[in-house]
């Protein structure tokens, strides 16, 4: 081969060393660190140990892996034993997501409505019965505005389903106008002006009706303690618990610390 000015020189594998020589270094350098990479690996496994299988000892009773070992067996063979009729008479009556029959007892009287599962007892209230003294506030079970009685207890009707509520008695603030006489509860709110803007007020009213019959004659701390779970966002607490104060007075004519 000539360069440009006509020099003649080799080619450069003519005179380059054969390869061969280079391939078993490489190849003892590959496979050595194969060995080592096993056997590194070989030891790690054998320091970690399996844990030991569990002992059943005679008359010592079955084990929980035996258990639900045994019990997925038989559930299963019970599974394949039932006819697909038999597995739809055995399986719980579905309701929804279409309305259904739903009867509440609301202040004494039963209302039979059709309501889908999900509507709550607050909703069925205000939406389909036109009970609207229980106020829709935060929503979240965490303000007590909606406060309802049922079977005498205190609940959030935003956070029990209406389908839930059936055969049990709910008493919202509407039942206080019922009797000819002002309940003592209103009148003392009235007298300790115990409401401004009015949203929190039934909740409280119900929460204090609920509290009363269970402690009739209760001091100032208790009435604080009490009522955590209503809240207020005009701020008046003297009031509210000036007005539960006097109506325990005014129902018992007890002396309240």
């Amino acid at each position: 081969m000539r360069t440009f000015d006509g020099t003649a020189v080799e080619r450069a594998g003519a005179c380059a060393p054969p390869l061969s020589h280079l391939r078993r270094p490489f190849a003892l350098l590959y496979f050595g660190t194969i060995a080592v990479r096993q056997s590194k690996e070989g030891a790690l496994m054998s320091m970690i140990k399996k844990p030991p299988e569990p002992k059943t000892e005679p008359g010592a009773g079955v084990s929980r892996r035996g258990f639900i070992r045994d019990v997925s067996l038989g559930t299963g063979a019970l599974g394949v034993a039932l006819t697909p009729g038999e597995a739809r008479a055995a399986a719980p009556a579905l309701r929804g997501p279409g309305p259904v029959p739903v009867t509440l007892t609301i202040n004494g009287k039963p209302h039979k409505l059709q309501l889908e599962p999900r509507v709550t007892l607050l909703d069925a209230l205000r939406n389909y019965l036109d009970y609207t003294g229980a106020k829709r506030v935060c929503d979240r079970g965490t303000c007590g505005a909606c406060t309802v009685l049922m079977d005498g207890k205190p609940v959030y009707a935003c956070s029990i389903l209406a389908i839930d509520a059936q055969g049990k008695n709910i008493q919202t603030i509407e039942s206080l106008a019922l009797s000819p006489q002002p309940d003592p509860l209103i009148r003392a709110f009235v007298n300790n002006d115990g409401l401004q803007c009015g949203f929190c007020t039934p909740g409280f009213v119900m929460a204090a009706k609920a509290f009363l019959a269970e402690n009739p004659n209760p001091t100032m701390e208790q009435i604080k303690r009490a009522f955590g779970g209503n809240l207020c966002r005009c701020g008046s607490y003297n009031g509210i618990r000036r007005a539960i104060l006097e109506a325990a007075k005014a129902a018992q004519g007890g002396k309240n610390a």
